[in-house]
């Protein structure tokens, strides 16, 4: 347990803090990339973009959907806990540094998309658009307590950039 002196108390008053458990802190930040700078959220959203192209190329197509879901369910479930021990540990309610919710709603917005650049480019510009500008629902979902709110408006906002992505597909604009 660290000790922080409380700058608006007196001298003798101080603020107990817990620091986030390891895991936590490697998850929500993704491996660090949550240090990032400038704009963390993006630079976990184009090493996800990166990592899962990487990953789709080396796996069969039937198999990527089914992953691709997986996956973006495993690292939500992760990733509330993580954030909600970030932001307890930091006293912030949305720590610029935790980036797992970038990472959950980059991978929904890559669900099923084919492996080609445009759709990738799209996916990851589109899901960034959502995630900033914050539509209805999304900004709602940011009032969700702790990991709840930090993880599930960006689920929101991938959930978009995966609708209007499999639309811009489905007409053909993403050739």
């Amino acid at each position: 347990m660290k000790e922080i002196a409380n700058t608006d108390a007196p001298p003798a008053v101080t603020v107990r803090t817990h620091p986030a458990p390891h895991w936590a802190s490697i998850g929500a930040t993704f491996f660090g990339i949550g240090y990032l700078r400038p704009g963390p959220g993006t630079w976990a959203s184009l090493v996800t973009t990166l990592l899962w192209a990487a990953l789709a190329r080396a796996i069969d197509f039937s198999f990527r959907t089914p992953i691709a879901l997986a996956l973006a369910i495993f690292i939500a479930l992760i990733g509330i806990p993580a954030a909600t021990r970030i932001s307890r540990a930091s006293g912030k309610k949305d720590p610029q540094i935790v980036v797992i919710d970038e990472v959950a709603g980059q991978v929904i917005a890559l669900i099923a998309v084919p492996f080609a650049w445009k759709p990738f480019l799209a996916s990851f510009i589109l899901f960034r658009a959502f995630d900033i500008l914050k539509p209805p629902p999304v900004r709602q979902l940011e009032a969700l307590p702790e990991g709840m709110g930090i993880v599930l408006d960006d689920v929101a906002a991938g959930l978009y950039a995966f609708a209007i992505v499999h639309l811009l597909l489905h007409f053909g604009l993403l050739r």
